[in-house]
């Protein structure tokens, strides 16, 4: 089924868009017809995706913010809307992981993991929501993770912020049901990214073992032996976001190789 036009005309943004799998979701919907702003903390980055989807036509706008600050979210929100009107779509993909034992007494990373990841995600939907309920349309993709639905050891903090991400996208699927918006969550297994890459070197480092041996213990947890492709997840958050899905509301779709089955 040819689908590149699918979402011709929305605006769609996409938080954490410059890389990995935020810049698959970018790419993603700007191939099925969508005008996309992408959020981030690296201006570079954002450009330099921009620069390589403009050659194709595409529309984008390129914004930094701070997704663990309201005002931060506010502002470029704002700027993206006065660009390309309501938002219609939003990906909250923006995150953070960082492992630490529960008996390490940090309550800074505690807070930051749990402002990034989760009232991030919360900001974000305050953010767009009154577009969509004025518009009668929204779509909202939280990107969550296989740690939104189970639990792993010395990653307490980020698995507490994205069960709570789970919990809120429930709720809030709820409260806008009978508004034609839909609000789900998607959950990758360990992902081939940079982040991913860059924990496995962290553990070589600290353990001494193979930099390849590091990448094959994160998929032992995946069925299929191997990471998920980003552009896996960029499909399912695409196909959430499409006509055809429209019953599809308050769900976590895991993308993880049946690592949860």
């Amino acid at each position: 089924m040819n689908d590149g036009g699918a979402l011709q005309g929305r605006h769609a943004l996409v938080t954490g868009g410059g890389r990995g799998i935020g810049a698959s979701i970018v790419r993603s919907l700007v191939s099925r017809g969508a005008r996309v702003s992408m959020l981030g903390r690296t201006a570079a980055t954002l450009e330099a995706l921009a620069a390589e989807l403009k050659s194709s036509g595409a529309k984008t706008f390129c914004a930094t913010a701070d997704v663990s600050k309201r005002e931060s979210v506010d502002a470029a929100f704002a700027a993206a809307r006065s660009l390309f009107g309501p938002i219609e779509i939003l990906i909250n993909n923006a995150g953070q992981a960082i492992s630490a034992p529960i008996t390490k007494r940090d309550d800074a990373l505690w807070e930051r993991l749990l402002a990034i990841n989760l009232s991030g995600t919360y900001f974000g939907m305050q953010a767009a929501l009154p577009d969509m309920l004025q518009g009668g349309f929204g779509r909202i993709v939280n990107i969550a993770s296989t740690a939104g639905l189970t639990g792993y050891p010395y990653v307490a903090a980020y698995c507490a912020a994205k069960h709570g991400v789970i919990g809120l996208t429930r709720a809030v699927a709820r409260e806008v049901a009978t508004r034609n918006i839909t609000v789900n969550a998607v959950c990758p297994g360990y992902t081939d990214t940079d982040l991913v890459r860059e924990a496995a070197a962290k553990i070589s480092a600290v353990t001494g073992r193979k930099l390849e041996d590091a990448v094959q213990a994160m998929t032992k947890s995946n069925p299929q032996g191997r990471l998920v492709q980003p552009g896996e997840v960029a499909n399912a958050v695409a196909w959430l976001c499409m006509p055809g899905s429209e019953s599809v509301t308050g769900q976590s779709i895991v993308v993880a190789g049946g690592e949860l089955l």
